[in-house]
């Protein structure tokens, strides 16, 4: 079965890089700590925008912040900031940059206390993907009781740019809920 014949969640469209992260990606669990790094930079560089804008941009993120290695992104500076400003080719917002360094040490901080980041993020679903049964788009939930004590417990450490609703996009995005309506194919493939 060709994948354009295939039904999907609505929320991809028409949009070919859209229905390729929906189709290899979104709600697959994830637990290595790089890419759960990538996720909560491009979540919150995401924040009052659309998705599909950060895909675009997703190669030029990956430059930008050292192929998401937070122990890189935690030494960047001043002159590295500046640099970010001015690279078009990634939202080029102070207060999210500036954000997503920080939370680089948080992450690293985290680390050595859980010994991952994993270890660490997927205990606020007791360490499994919680199944949603969301019939059609606006069923799908935008926050939950586990990314608001995701959020609540992520700003106590010191995290920026991660309010529940931005947490429970992460948490869609790293396999922590499948949100796939169930007559999506992929909701009984992940």
């Amino acid at each position: 079965m060709a994948k354009t014949t295939l039904k999907r969640c609505a929320w991809p469209a028409d949009n070919p890089l859209m229905i390729e992260y929906h189709d290899t990606e979104w709600g697959v669990p994830v637990h290595d700590d790089r890419k759960l790094f990538e996720y909560m930079v491009l979540d919150g560089m995401q924040a009052g925008l659309n998705w599909s804008i950060i895909l675009k941009k997703r190669e030029n993120f990956r430059k930008a912040f050292a192929n998401f290695d937070p122990k890189k992104v935690a030494r960047f500076g001043e002159k590295k900031v500046q640099r970010l400003l001015c690279d078009a080719g990634i939202i080029r917002n102070k207060a999210k940059i500036r954000a997503a360094i920080e939370n680089a040490r948080h992450f690293l901080e985290v680390q050595k206390e859980f010994g991952s980041f994993d270890t660490y993020i997927w205990q606020f679903t007791g360490g499994k993907t919680v199944r949603h049964r969301c019939r059609k788009l606006e069923d799908i939930p935008a926050t939950s009781p586990e990314s608001d004590a995701m959020s609540k417990d992520l700003k106590a450490r010191g995290f920026k740019f991660v309010g529940s609703t931005i947490c429970y996009a992460f948490m869609q995005a790293a396999g922590m809920v499948n949100d796939h309506t169930v007559d999506c194919f992929r909701y009984k493939e992940v």
